[in-house]
């Protein structure tokens, strides 16, 4: 067997949601096998905070779900073009409150042998979009509670 057939991939979907900027924030995020079989679906309730850390905490905690799968190659699709741009090294992380973040979410992508990551339309990330607000919505009827990421200094901070 070829050494790119044998290598395991995961496929990630992921997106964070703000109702307000900064407002009740949502994470969501799919993760599928090679074949497209989805092997794990994440939707929690972030707390008050903007888009861009909801996008950058979405990414975090489906990213340490994959982990859990023991894949070597990971492709990323997001929706939103300034993590797309940061992750990549294209723009800088100029915004303290997101430095944390995506130091966190860089530090998670190195655990894969290979890593890419690519900007989708926001109509190719329903699913996932879906899930991030359905968190929101079920924190609001009383349902779910607030989700914290661990290993992130300054956390507290950010909103």
């Amino acid at each position: 067997m070829s050494d790119k057939k044998s290598r395991a991939r995961l496929i990630i979907f992921s997106d964070g949601a703000a109702r307000g900027n900064p407002g009740p924030a949502g994470a969501g995020g799919l993760i599928k096998d090679s074949t497209g079989e989805v092997l794990a679906e994440i939707s929690e309730y972030l707390g008050e905070t903007t888009n861009n850390v909801a996008e950058y905490k979405a990414l975090i905690l489906t990213l340490e779900k994959a982990l859990q799968y023991g894949k070597d190659e990971v492709k990323i699709y997001l929706d939103s073009e300034l993590l797309v741009r940061q992750l990549t090294g294209a723009y800088k992380v100029k915004n303290s409150g997101l430095k944390p973040l995506f130091e966190r979410a860089r530090q998670l992508l190195t655990a894969f042998n290979k890593a890419g990551i690519e900007h989708i339309y926001r109509s190719e990330n329903a699913h996932a979009d879906e899930l991030a607000n359905k968190a929101i919505d079920k924190f609001i009827k009383g349902e779910k509670a607030e989700k914290k990421i661990d290993n992130i200094p300054g956390q507290e901070s950010l909103f």
